[in-house]
């Protein structure tokens, strides 16, 4: 991490959710790791053909829920873009410092949170331009990389990566993120719409596919109907 306050006030607020959830976080509160302990894999390996071990991480989540492969495709991805997303909004939120981890050098590791990221390098940028070619940085070759190995469709996809930071910023850190997917651009604008004090999605994360679950709290199935004072469907 870097001396900047913008920075300390981020690892703050991560090191305070970690305790939170009993230190159950997707991503170091520090951001920066040292890899070479043997526990931390390249996420470059997950988009390397003919996708080895992006295909075993989305077995093992499949199997967790007894879900076909494109179920455990969707929610792996639900889980793995809300916490490489979590320090962008946040980052944004808390005076628009962003902390952007190369894709290159960002690791993960199998945790109680579902995956667990850092990098061994974090470079600090501002403003919505730096979250936005983080995205297509280091969120667009995994998208691709999914849905070429399970026809997952990609807005679905980033469906969940648009809620990543609709929910941060509803439940951490008060923010506009509304503007900052408007900002964002394509792929992210219109995939949510707020409602309330909360939001809806306008795609499916396929949670509600599964046997004898209730859908989320976001889930687009829960919108209102088009007339009925809600907003329209898709």
């Amino acid at each position: 991490m870097t001396g900047d306050g913008g920075a300390r006030v981020l690892t703050d607020t991560l090191r305070r959710l970690a305790d939170e959830r009993g230190g159950v976080l997707g991503v170091v509160p520090g951001l920066v790791i040292d890899p070479g302990d043997g526990s931390w894999t390249p996420v470059t390996e997950l988009v390397r053909e003919p996708y080895t071990l992006l295909t075993e991480l989305v077995d093992e989540t499949a199997a967790r829920w007894n879900a076909p492969r494109h179920v455990g495709a969707a929610l792996f991805w639900k889980t793995y873009g809300y916490w490489h997303a979590l320090p962008l909004a946040l980052g944004w939120a808390l005076g628009g410092r962003v902390p952007v981890m190369p894709f290159e050098a960002t690791y993960f590791q199998v945790s109680p949170a579902g995956v667990t990221l850092g990098a061994s390098r974090v470079r600090w940028d501002t403003g919505v331009a730096a979250v936005r070619g983080a995205l297509e940085e280091s969120q667009r070759p995994l998208v691709e990389a999914i849905n070429a190995l399970t026809k997952v469709g990609e807005r679905t996809l980033w469906g969940s990566t648009a809620e990543a930071f609709a929910h941060p910023l509803t439940t951490i850190v008060p923010g506009d993120y509304m503007e900052l997917l408007r900002l964002i651009g394509p792929p992210l604008d219109g995939l949510i719409e707020p409602a309330g004090d909360g939001y809806f999605r306008r795609t499916c994360c396929l949670w509600i596919t599964l046997p004898g679950v209730e859908p989320c709290g976001s889930c687009c199935v829960l919108r209102p109907a088009a007339g009925s004072g809600g907003g329209s469907g898709d």
